[in-house]
């Protein structure tokens, strides 16, 4: 678990070092400018870090299966040489199908006022003001959809639909409790984020605006990075010990005020 969380931890660095810059930038500014190839760049990183974030969330979702529905064989079937493979290969296919979309966005052809009426370089607002090539690009964006957003959705479903059954079965409440307070961290993350990138991406409502479009860009690109942390550590009791440790060490008064809380 946590080896996995680890690299969700990477992937929200590099998402959050990649966004919020810029996003800060124009804010600031009333505006910017950024050239084709920073764009390009920026949207690379982007779908790079949302594509693993989305195979690692669904790679979690069966590491809390097997823990939970098959706890005699977890160490047989989640040993550190496939906790590794698994994580090369949310990483390496990421980057993959990433530069494939990234690839069909730059044969895209802009015209007019190239503005970008978003906070970052973001394949909605590209398509919107690009004259030629929407529509392969909207047939690579579903096509794409499917490695990246729907057979993860539907893993993690069919994973915590067992979990949830086999919690069922408990005959002690207080164990109960105790798996639905170990499940309900990556439940949270993971409705937020799937639903917003599907949302913007997949099924986009009728008559979204781009105001819309941005706030809820935000969600996963800005707030899910920043509740992570909160919600796989602060709430996980090894890691508050080790914290209080540390923080007895230091002698940081403030600090063990917040995490005793």
């Amino acid at each position: 678990m946590y080896f996995f969380i680890a690299q969700l931890s990477i992937t929200d660095i590099l998402l959050t070092a990649n966004i919020v810059p810029t996003m800060l930038h124009i804010l600031l500014n009333n505006g910017g400018t950024i050239t084709v190839i920073s764009c390009m760049t920026q949207l690379y990183v982007l779908s790079t870090t949302e594509a693993s974030e989305c195979l690692l969330l669904t790679v979690m979702s069966y590491d809390r299966y097997v823990a939970i529905c098959n706890p005699l064989l977890y160490s047989s079937i989640m040993t550190k040489k496939r906790c590794v493979i698994l994580a090369v290969m949310c990483w390496v296919l990421s980057f993959f199908l990433s530069f494939i979309e990234t690839l069909f966005i730059s044969k895209m052809t802009f015209c007019g006022p190239n503005i970008i009426d978003h906070f970052f370089c973001d394949l909605v607002p590209l398509m919107k003001i690009a004259c030629s090539g929407v529509y392969t690009m909207e047939l690579v964006n579903y096509i794409l959809s499917f490695p990246l957003l729907l057979s993860p959705i539907t893993i993690i479903i069919i994973s915590y639909t067992k979990i949830i059954v086999t919690i069922l079965r408990f005959q002690s409440r207080i164990s109960r409790q105790k798996v639905f307070s170990t499940c309900s961290s990556h439940l949270i993350v993971v409705i937020i984020f799937f639903v917003t990138l599907l949302s913007v991406y997949i099924f986009p409502t009728e008559g979204q605006t781009l105001n819309a479009s941005k706030l809820l860009s935000l969600l996963y690109t800005v707030f899910t990075p920043f509740i992570n942390p909160i919600l796989y550590s602060l709430r996980n009791k090894e890691i508050k010990k080790s914290l209080q440790g540390i923080n007895k060490r230091l002698n940081l008064p403030f600090f063990t005020l917040y995490i005793n809380k």
